[in-house]
């Protein structure tokens, strides 16, 4: 089994970094939420990660099709829960492809995108465990 690690570390008030494979991002909260907004926020790049999925698929799937990738954009918006627990209750995403995608790629490139790793994984959720350091 191919374990992937990454750390999560505070660096000041709502502001974190995460260190993955030598890439360094940062997240906070907008002001309104008590952070300096200095960065997207947790559910912002939970967001971002399924859209940038999708995108990257649907590319693999225009460049193996020898069409190109330019102009291919994921639009992306969300909903959050009314309710508790706290959470996202909707994402609605929408592929503009390249003006060139053949009428008939259409239904394929759409197939594509929508199977990618984060929609799957929205799809048959992960076992999570969160665990106190001893």
């Amino acid at each position: 089994m191919d374990v992937h690690r990454l750390e999560v570390t505070h660096v000041e008030q709502d502001a974190y970094t995460v260190d993955v494979r030598g890439h360094r991002l940062r997240v906070d909260q907008p002001l309104e939420a008590g952070g300096t907004d200095t960065a997207p926020t947790p559910t912002e790049l939970f967001a971002a990660s399924l859209a940038t999925c999708v995108a990257f698929h649907a590319g693999r799937d225009l460049h193996r099709h020898g069409l190109p990738r330019t102009g291919l954009r994921v639009r992306t918006e969300f909903t959050m829960a009314t309710d508790r627990p706290a959470r996202v209750s909707a994402l609605r995403l929408v592929i503009d492809p390249p003006p060139e995608l053949p009428e008939q790629r259409r239904a394929g490139l759409l197939a594509v995108a929508s199977h990618c790793t984060v929609h799957n994984t929205l799809h048959q959720p992960p076992e999570t465990a969160v665990e106190l350091a001893p």
